[in-house]
């Protein structure tokens, strides 16, 4: 007789069977094709105490498992200043999802919130330069955040709608202020739409967004020009379905030959450099 499953291995099953198409197989996809792991890394695993970092956070234990090269993951938890609810709340899953994390503490949400001028900025800034600090001390080289395929989309149309900017998100990264470290996002193919189905699948609950600066908006809703650009891409994907699909492989697939200027290396280049260099032809 079959042994009957305990709640966390049903949640583990989940990943690796149910939910295999729309979160294993993106996930071991984005970490081969951006060669996001090497042989005998140690990858700090950030977890915020959300649905995506908390999968995240599982999705590499089980690769860590049954990986064919060898490499070390630590689970690691900032604790910014959450108040008792969402401290208890994250500790709860830990302990539920089989996470030995090691959690330290900061009053970062304090310092973002003494300031009026972008403090959602300085709060981002501050708490990876936190995490990076502390997972080199643990003797990690790489940190893992856990952005997903909706983050780039987002964030690629938010820079160019906002921000008179065309740029993407990242798969990797390297540290410009912790020297051989990197950061990676093996989330980066994964849709949040599948997330948070398999949250609901497994009746898990994770908190939301925990800053001072939204904790009086009810069920973590999105303000600003992050809940615009959900609602714009909401709005267009009921005529272009695939729109989503289209901006992601724009920024992979972008041809520097159409555009008048671009920057790489933060140095500043214009067409006119590579003008006689080659055939620029009008089509029309």
């Amino acid at each position: 007789m079959a042994r009957e499953l305990t709640r966390r291995e049903e949640i583990e099953r989940s990943i690796i069977k149910k939910y295999r198409k729309e979160l294993w197989n993106p996930f071991t996809y984005a970490v081969n094709h951006y060669e996001l792991l090497k042989p005998g890394d140690r990858v700090a695993a950030c977890i915020s105490g959300g649905k995506d970092s908390m999968l995240l956070a599982k999705l590499l234990q089980e690769l860590c498992r049954h990986s064919e090269y060898p490499f070390e993951v630590t689970y690691l938890v900032m604790d910014p200043g959450y108040n008792a609810e969402n401290r208890r709340r994250i500790e709860e899953n830990l302990a539920l999802l089989g996470l030995p994390a090691v959690i330290f503490e900061s009053d970062i949400f304090e310092a973002a919130d003494s300031t009026e001028k972008n403090p959602c900025y300085l709060c981002a800034r501050m708490r990876r330069g936190a995490l990076y600090a502390k997972a080199r001390e643990l003797g990690c080289n790489k940190i893992a955040l856990g952005h997903h395929f909706n983050d780039v989309i987002e964030t690629t149309l938010m820079a160019l709608l906002f921000g008179a900017q065309l740029q993407g998100m990242m798969p990797k990264l390297h540290s410009t202020n912790f020297p051989g470290m990197e950061l990676i996002r093996p989330l980066y193919c994964v849709h949040e739409e599948d997330i948070v189905a398999w949250a609901r699948y497994n009746d898990l609950t994770f908190i939301r967004c925990a800053c001072r600066l939204t904790a009086g908006i009810e069920s973590g809703e999105l303000t600003g020009k992050r809940r615009e650009t959900k609602e714009l891409i909401a709005q267009l994907k009921k005529t272009s379905p695939n729109v989503e699909k289209s901006i992601f492989n724009a920024i992979h697939e972008l041809s520097l030959d159409t555009f008048p200027a671009y920057k790489t290396g933060g140095v500043e280049h214009s067409f006119l450099e590579r003008y006689d260099d080659f055939e620029n032809i009008d089509k029309e």
